[in-house]
């Protein structure tokens, strides 16, 4: 007898040391409960709550099925349990869990707008939005519903439904949380990064030490061509979380964007001083010594990364780039030749590739590459500058007038070109005079 009553002292206990938030503490006195008493269902359940608590959701799961193997029909512990199994990930089993409550009570909410959530993280989108019209039977202002079927139609690329959706959330809870983010997310992915940015603005003002959401706040600004707020984001992600690895990267990255190499190097190395070395790490290193000029230590750098990873199409690039500022076309052409046997559709690949064959006097093969980096981007204006020269060098007046033509389209102010074109004549006379004064020694030759 004094056991039993040892145990309802001990949850009583739990209980005051929950509502005073010592949940460690309440935890080790419900279980000291349960070691006396196990088969009590609402201390189980308490325990899977203390857990939750704790973010031990794993834990939560087993306590919640202990006590439903004790009351099957608990609809409450069955919402609790099905939640826990969503938050980890455990879709199939969740749905499983919510089909049941369904089944036990037709009117229960959570048994439909979770299920949405499930359908969707499955995939399973026609399944979430049959649920989702259900749910609207039964109440049509749930937000949770709006909600998670915003996400399944984001899913799908249905931008502007799933704003809908999370606009109809905020009419209903104004203080919905993440759904703003969520819909600046969905006005990103739109390309309206100015209204994207007004939504970032009111999610940061409710919950303003989130740094995910600083994150995606600073890319935005990356994306919008704002660096300077880019830079001042990522500023307070590294003072809320000074050894923040993703800011460090975007941070340096900006400076270098900026043309700031020196302050993006001296922040990589206070971040190296603490981190091991990494192929990102040598990628960036690497990168910012090149916009220094300090061109053997970049490829020292760059070439520790792409030997890491041999598939970082980025790091190939800036070692090719590298090797050609070293007057080595020939390694540089390797480079390049490996980054297009990962993305054969690389125009900035095409185009280094052409300068390496350009400096090798292999003018028709770079002729090849420029013009498939024009046929992937034909707005690229160093390509066509430089196919122009090949055809000139190849004596083919006619392609080096259409392209002449097509970057003069572009832009019609353009010096370069329009001096060339006032000039192909002197060339065209050049490449013949030429051609003759060779013809001697090809008669001598034979």
């Amino acid at each position: 007898m004094n056991d039993w009553l040892e145990a309802e002292q001990r949850a009583e206990r739990s209980q005051q040391l929950f509502e005073s938030q010592h949940w460690e503490e309440a935890l080790e006195e419900i279980d000291a409960a349960l070691a006396i008493n196990p088969s009590n269902p609402s201390w189980l359940s308490y325990r899977g709550f203390l857990l939750d608590s704790l973010d031990r959701f794993e834990e939560a799961i087993s306590a919640y099925e202990s006590a439903l193997a004790l009351e099957p029909e608990d609809t409450e512990l069955l919402v609790a349990l099905g939640s826990d199994l969503t938050r980890v990930g455990r879709h199939s089993r969740a749905l499983s869990v919510f089909n049941r409550l369904a089944a036990l009570d037709p009117e229960c909410e959570a048994a439909y707008c979770h299920r949405i959530l499930n359908y969707s993280e499955l995939g399973e989108h026609d399944r979430a939005e049959e649920v989702f019209y259900l749910a609207q039977q039964l109440r049509e202002d749930c937000p949770d519903c709006f909600f998670h079927i915003g996400l399944s139609l984001a899913a799908r690329g249905s931008f502007a439904r799933a704003i809908f959706c999370w606009t109809r959330v905020l009419e209903l809870e104004p203080t919905y949380p993440g759904v703003k983010q969520h819909i600046a997310r969905a006005h990103r992915a739109c390309g309206d990064l100015s209204l994207a940015g007004e939504f970032y603005l009111g999610e940061l003002r409710e919950d303003p030490g989130n740094i995910d959401l600083l994150m995606e706040m600073g890319e935005g600004a990356v994306e919008a061509g704002d660096l300077p707020a880019a830079a001042a984001r990522f500023r307070q992600i590294l003072e809320l979380e000074p050894q923040h690895e993703g800011a460090s990267w975007a941070l340096a990255d900006v400076f270098l964007r900026s043309g700031d190499a020196k302050a993006a190097l001296d922040l990589l190395l206070v971040f190296a001083e603490t981190q091991p070395s990494s192929p990102r790490l040598d990628e960036m290193l690497g990168a910012t010594y090149l916009a220094l000029g300090q061109y053997e230590r970049a490829r020292r750098y760059l070439a520790s990364s792409v030997e890491c990873d041999p598939e970082n199409e980025g790091g190939l690039l800036l070692l090719g780039t590298c090797l050609l500022h070293l007057d080595r076309p020939g390694e540089a052409a390797d480079a390049f030749t490996r980054m297009l046997a990962l993305d054969a559709d690389s125009p900035s690949a095409h185009h280094n590739l052409a300068v390496c064959c350009f400096l090798q006097d292999k003018h028709e093969r770079g002729l090849e590459h420029c013009l498939r980096a024009i046929e992937l981007k034909p707005d690229y204006a160093l390509a066509i500058h430089k196919a122009t020269v090949a055809c000139i060098e190849l004596g083919r007046w006619t392609q080096a007038r259409e392209m002449i033509a097509r970057g003069l389209v572009l832009d019609s102010e353009d010096q370069a070109l329009q001096q060339i074109s006032r000039r192909l004549w002197r060339y065209r006379c050049r490449h013949v005079l030429l051609k003759l004064i060779r013809l001697p020694q090809t008669l001598l030759a034979r």
